[in-house]
């Protein structure tokens, strides 16, 4: 295979790679963490202990469980990743004051920032390969005008 001739199948590939990568983490992250670990009512209680109001919490898992499908799927994909970057945003905002690692005492704000770059890039690049709509081309090569 050249890759000079197969730069969009690339492209396309790493595009899927990157867009499941980040439903899987998101869907773990929710119906684990936050789900079975902290319980929704524990998530409740830390968003209010940060000033958040404490239903936020419930939206914010349902959009993690949502959109971690979604992308999975690579249905509506860059507007499922725009939708979910001011959560991501937000999680980076709510460990920020515990240090830059992820080890640190109640989590640092690394990891919540990557998955936020992670979900810019793939609002940027699109779904690529094996998407939910056939027939559509979501592809993130540099010649795709039309990819979701």
């Amino acid at each position: 295979m050249d890759p000079k001739t197969n730069t969009d199948s690339y492209h396309d590939y790493g595009a899927l790679l990157l867009r499941v990568s980040l439903g899987v983490v998101l869907i773990a992250h929710s119906l684990y963490l936050k789900l079975m670990v902290f319980t929704l009512a524990g998530t409740a209680q830390f968003f209010a202990s940060i000033g958040l109001p404490g239903w936020l919490a419930y939206l914010v898992f349902g959009m993690e469980v949502v959109g971690g499908a979604l992308l999975i799927l690579g249905y509506q994909t860059r507007i499922v990743a725009l939708a979910l970057l001011p959560i991501l945003l937000g999680a980076t905002w709510a460990h920020w004051g515990n240090g830059w690692l992820f080890t640190s005492t109640n989590g640092g704000w690394e990891y919540p920032l990557f998955l936020a770059a992670m979900s810019a890039v793939v609002a940027l690049i699109g779904a690529g390969a094996y998407v939910v709509v056939p027939g559509q081309k979501h592809s993130a090569g540099a010649y795709s005008a039309n990819a979701r």
